[in-house]
């Protein structure tokens, strides 16, 4: 009996490249959508969640339409959020990041994803497959706590819109990591959301 989460950072949206927060997936973001879908067709989805962010929710929406037996919920767990702050371990060179970040910000991003921890990295009864439709940071976050890494490493981990990461739990053993940032259902020219040099 397993527990598999699968993270997906949501598509492309189309104030990305013009530095605005949020917005309507761009035309290479609803087609990375669909394709995540395709790639989620044959999975016994038991549960569908989703960041209220507009971004997120339409990328819900849309494997939801081409997985009608899902219904997508919204959770506040999911929100972008900043989870950490500047710790003496966090190398110099992220400094300049949180330059613009907020103590406010950081508590709250701190205090999100320990109850995102909390409700989602629980062990449920039986073989259960839920989908969490969010943002980097959050995946970064999960990630970063699977594997038991330092906080700050999750400044490291990043996904490209519409990556696939996937975690798993079998009674009585750590959680596993069984992919990161697939994207073996994107050809090239949909792969945005890493830095450029990650993308060759």
């Amino acid at each position: 009996m397993t527990h598999f989460i699968y993270l997906v950072r949501h598509g492309e949206h189309q104030d990305a490249q013009h530095g605005l927060h949020d917005g309507p997936l761009s035309a290479r973001g609803r087609r990375q959508a669909s394709l995540v879908a395709d790639r989620l067709s044959g999975v016994p989805l038991d549960a569908v969640w989703h960041s209220p962010l507009e971004r997120a929710a339409q990328t819900a929406r849309i494997v939801a339409e081409r997985l009608p037996a899902v219904s997508p919920e919204p959770s506040a767990l999911l929100f972008d959020c900043v989870p950490t702050g500047m710790t003496p371990e966090t190398p110099a060179a992220f400094e300049p990041f949180f330059g613009s970040i907020t103590e406010a910000e950081v508590d709250a991003g701190r205090a999100q994803m320990a109850d995102a921890v909390s409700e989602y990295l629980v062990r449920r009864q039986g073989d259960v497959h839920e989908l969490l439709i969010t943002h980097n940071f959050v995946i970064a976050w999960f990630v970063r706590h699977v594997l038991q890494a330092p906080e700050w490493r999750w400044m490291t981990l990043n996904q490209a819109h519409g990556g696939l990461t996937v975690i798993s739990q079998k009674h009585g053993r750590p959680w596993t990591m069984n992919a990161f940032n697939d994207l073996a259902h994107l050809p090239f020219e949909l792969r945005t959301g890493l830095p450029e040099q990650s993308l060759v």
